[in-house]
C-alpha cells in the first residue's frame, strides 16, 4: 500500500472527495422511496446531517430550526455564545472588520472567560423551543461542563478537540480520562476528532456513542497549513468505518462514525456515506444561511489561539435559508443547497435504500471527475468550475 518517497522511507497513499467517484450498480431505486434517517443511540433522526460546533453558524435559534427540520446542530460552550449575555452586538463587530483586523478581533474577544451560568441558559433556550440540545467542549472543559449541561437538559455531549487519543502525556495538567468520563456522564457522548484505524478502535472502547473523523479539512481550518499534520476525508473515513465494524464483531457495539469537514457540495456527502459515514459534520454550508449567526463570515474553532491560529475568518456569503440548504429548492448551481435532495437522488441512481447500503456502493480512483468534459464551466466559472 505505501510508496517509496526516499530512501528507506515509505508514504501511504491516501484520497480526499476530489479524487474518487461512485459508481452505479445494477439496480436503480425510486429516490422519493429511500431512507436517508441517522440511528444514533437507539434515536432516529430525520436526517444524517450535524451542523458544526462554530460560532458562525450556530446558535440558539440555528439549533433550533435545525431540530425542526430533522437534523442535529452542535452549540460551541467554548465560544462567544457563552463568553457574552448578547453575543449577537460581538457577532456584528466581527462581521465588519477588515481581513486583517479579524484575527486580532477574534482573539480579544474570545479572552473574555466564559460565563457558566450561560452554559445552562443557552441549553434551557434550546429545550424550551423544542430543540435537541447538542453541545461541544474541548477536552479540558468537559468535566466541569457535562455536570452544568447534564442539569439543564441536554441530549448529546460532545468532546472536541484538534486531535484527540485515548492517552494523552502531560505533567503539566490533569489530562481528561476519556473512559471514566464517559461512564459518568449520563447522556450520549461523542469524542473528536482522529483519523487512523488504531485511534478509532482504542477511542471507542471509552464507551463512547459516536466518534469525529477529521483533522484539518474544513473551509475554515488551516491546521494542515500551520501544523502539517491530516489525512484526506476518504482515507480517514474509509479506516475509520473499518475499525467500527470491526468493533461491532468484536463487542456487538456499534458506534457511529461522524464525518467532520471537507464537505461543501452534495457530491461530497454522498461520497462520504459511500465510505462509511453514518453522519456528517459540516460547517461551512451552514454558514451561509439566512439564519447563521455569523452574517456570511464563517471562522474556525482555533481561529482565536493567542499563540498559534489555526484558523482564519473566511466570507461564505449568504445564499438562502436553513430549510433551502438542506432541502430546496436550490436556487444555486455549485451543489451547496438541496443537500438532502442530493443524497436521496444519488441513493437512487446507485441503488441503495438506506444509508447503511450506501456503505457497500462501487468506489473508483477518478483523478480526472471534476475536470472531464467540464472545459466551459472552468472557463466560465459556473457549476463546477468555481
Amino acid at each position: 500500500m505505501a510508496e517509496w518517497i526516499g530512501i528507506a522511507r515509505r508514504a501511504r497513499r491516501c484520497y480526499g472527495f476530489d479524487e474518487i467517484a461512485l459508481v452505479p450498480g445494477s439496480q436503480t431505486v425510486n429516490p422519493q422511496e429511500v431512507d436517508m434517517s441517522f440511528e444514533f443511540n437507539g434515536k432516529s433522526f430525520k436526517i444524517p446531517i450535524m451542523a458544526a460546533a462554530m460560532d458562525g453558524v450556530v446558535d440558539v435559534k440555528f439549533a433550533v430550526e435545525m431540530s425542526k427540520l430533522g437534523g442535529i446542530a452542535v452549540l460551541n460552550l467554548d465560544g462567544i455564545q457563552t463568553r457574552y449575555e448578547n453575543p449577537d452586538v460581538v457577532l456584528e463587530k466581527i462581521s465588519k472588520a477588515s481581513p486583517q483586523e479579524s484575527t486580532e478581533l477574534l482573539q480579544k474577544i474570545y479572552a473574555q472567560p466564559i460565563k457558566e451560568k450561560l452554559v445552562g441558559k443557552r441549553i434551557k433556550e434550546i429545550k424550551q423551543q423544542k430543540g435537541t440540545a447538542v453541545v461541544s467542549c474541548i477536552p479540558a472543559s468537559a468535566e466541569r461542563f457535562a455536570k452544568l449541561a447534564v442539569q439543564a437538559g441536554v441530549d448529546i455531549f460532545v468532546v472536541q478537540s484538534t486531535v484527540t487519543s485515548l492517552k494523552h502525556v502531560t505533567t503539566q495538567y490533569k489530562a481528561l480520562d476519556l473512559t471514566k468520563f464517559v461512564k459518568s456522564v449520563k447522556v450520549p457522548v461523542i469524542i473528536g476528532n482522529c483519523v487512523t484505524y488504531e485511534t478509532t478502535l482504542e477511542l471507542m472502547d471509552t464507551g463512547a456513542a459516536g466518534l469525529l473523523v477529521g483533522v484539518g479539512p474544513g473551509a475554515a481550518c488551516t491546521t494542515r497549513g500551520v501544523l502539517g499534520i491530516g489525512v484526506p476525508q476518504v482515507t480517514t473515513t474509509v479506516d475509520a468505518a473499518a475499525a467500527r465494524d470491526f468493533y461491532l464483531k468484536r463487542t456487538g457495539r456499534y458506534v457511529s462514525i461522524i464525518t467532520d469537514g471537507g464537505m461543501n457540495r452534495g457530491g461530497d456527502i454522498c461520497k462520504a456515506f459511500a465510505c462509511g459515514a453514518d453522519a456528517v459534520m459540516i460547517g461551512s454550508s451552514f454558514a451561509r444561511a439566512i439564519e447563521a449567526p455569523g452574517r456570511g463570515y464563517h471562522w474556525g474553532m482555533a481561529t482565536s489561539n493567542v499563540n498559534l491560529p489555526r484558523g482564519t475568518r473566511i466570507y461564505v456569503g449568504t445564499t438562502g435559508t436553513v430549510k433551502e440548504i438542506l432541502y430546496g429548492p436550490a436556487k444555486v448551481d455549485d451543489g451547496s443547497q438541496n443537500l438532502m435532495g442530493a443524497l436521496m437522488t444519488s441513493m437512487g441512481s446507485l441503488g441503495v435504500s438506506n444509508l447503511r447500503e450506501m456503505h457497500d456502493v462501487e468506489i473508483i480512483i477518478a483523478p480526472s471527475i471534476q475536470t472531464e468534459g467540464k472545459v466551459f464551466q472552468v472557463g466560465q466559472r459556473v457549476g463546477m468550475g468555481k
